[in-house]
């Protein structure tokens, strides 16, 4: 890469979103983002209150850049807890201009609602529990969740939203476990005028454990693949292909480049900086060396976030950069025209591992091409 090349590549800028203290929250945390057809940006996360479990008074937060990101205009409390969660929010930027967010309340019921201005006002919320309830012929769940992060629209126009279903004990349904699980997706043919469940993709087994918060993106012949999030020993995520993103899912599959520290990860496809061609980027915590044995730890640091390229739809992961060194957990990613690329991820102050101490969630900014430019092994890295 000469110096004239390397002068074009924007250098990656990080900026904080939602901070939990100015808001008045204990955390914030679980990022969304989706970037309207008309560019404007828009962010979600929880704040949570208290213990800041899955179980917390959850709000769901909402901002909005109509810069790309360079200023956002206030924090609005989109969606306010009844006294348990309203989490997992998982948008959708419809190509038509409408703007769809589905979110759960009390990990019981689903719902959604639309947008149809940029999301400066959102329509009242619809019901969409009964497309859940036909899971229960093959799975009789007791929690419910969408995502989190966002859906995707395939190019026929299908919108697509993974799930996960938990089934726990007896005893645990009123504290909230979310073991053991399957995954799934909801899919709309009609612009998200109604819905309908897809197949369940893959549940617990003794070789795949409690699979659960799940990605997907479409693939250059118009398959679907989901990444998977699992807690099997192996560490790696999972993958799994549809020719149509509803049915007919390929055995899943543990890809060995792409470790799992057991949490959300995001995905999303893009346009190369160099031939013009379609790729992808996967990005998660990847975790830092350390003298114990990472694949015997049930959950592992959520830490190094770091960026993957792969130019032949995840079958290889050819490039990577470090987003953040620091504390990194969930992310969401959306991506403009030019080649920009918007990763939302939850940051904060070193603690204890696995989840250090989550304090506000932050907006990572940089350019496909610093992606594919030669490696680094530093990025930047949050005081201690």
């Amino acid at each position: 890469m000469n110096a004239a090349s390397s002068s074009r590549i924007p250098s990656l800028t990080l900026t904080p979103v939602f901070e939990a203290a100015r808001l008045g929250y204990d955390q914030t945390r679980i990022p969304a983002i989706v970037r309207t057809s008309q560019g404007t940006l828009i962010a979600f996360c929880e704040g949570r209150r208290g213990p800041g479990g899955d179980w917390s008074r959850i709000d769901i937060l909402m901002r909005r850049s109509t810069d790309a990101g360079k200023s956002w205009l206030d924090v609005e409390v989109l969606l306010k807890s009844d006294g348990g969660p309203v989490s997992n929010a998982t948008p959708i930027a419809n190509r038509n201009g409408v703007v769809h967010l589905l979110f759960q309340r009390d990990y019981s019921r689903c719902f959604v609602t639309e947008s149809r201005n940029e999301g400066a006002t959102w329509d009242s919320p619809r019901d969409l529990t009964p497309v859940f309830e036909a899971f229960r012929a093959d799975y009789n769940w007791k929690v419910l969740a969408p995502g989190p992060g966002h859906g995707i629209q395939l190019s026929g126009g299908r919108l697509i939203v993974p799930v996960w279903l938990s089934a726990p004990a007896e005893s645990m349904t009123s504290g909230g476990d979310h073991r053991p699980s399957c995954v799934a997706t909801i899919v709309s043919d009609d612009g998200g005028a109604t819905w309908k469940r897809g197949d369940i993709v893959v549940g617990t087994s003794p070789d795949f454990l409690n699979p659960s918060e799940t990605v997907a993106v479409e693939l250059t012949d118009g398959r679907v693949m989901l990444n998977i999030r699992n807690e099997s020993p192996g560490h790696r995520r999972l993958v799994s292909i549809s020719p149509d993103g509803e049915r007919n899912w390929s055995q899943p599959v543990f890809d060995e480049r792409l470790f799992e520290p057991v949490c959300m990860a995001s995905l999303v496809s893009a346009t190369s900086a160099r031939d013009g061609e379609r790729i992808l980027l996967f990005c998660n915590p990847a975790g830092n060396p350390r003298s114990d044995d990472p694949n015997t730890l049930p959950f592992c640091s959520r830490e190094n976030g770091v960026i993957r390229v792969s130019c032949d739809d995840g079958k290889n992961w050819e490039r990577q950069r470090v987003i953040d060194a620091g504390p990194f957990g969930y992310s969401d990613m959306a991506v403009s025209p030019d080649g920009t690329v918007f990763c939302l991820y939850d940051s904060g102050v070193w603690g204890s591992p696995p989840h250090h101490l989550p304090t506000h969630v932050e907006l990572a900014k940089f350019d496909v091409a610093w992606i594919e430019a030669d490696p680094l092994s530093g990025g930047p890295k949050k005081p201690e």
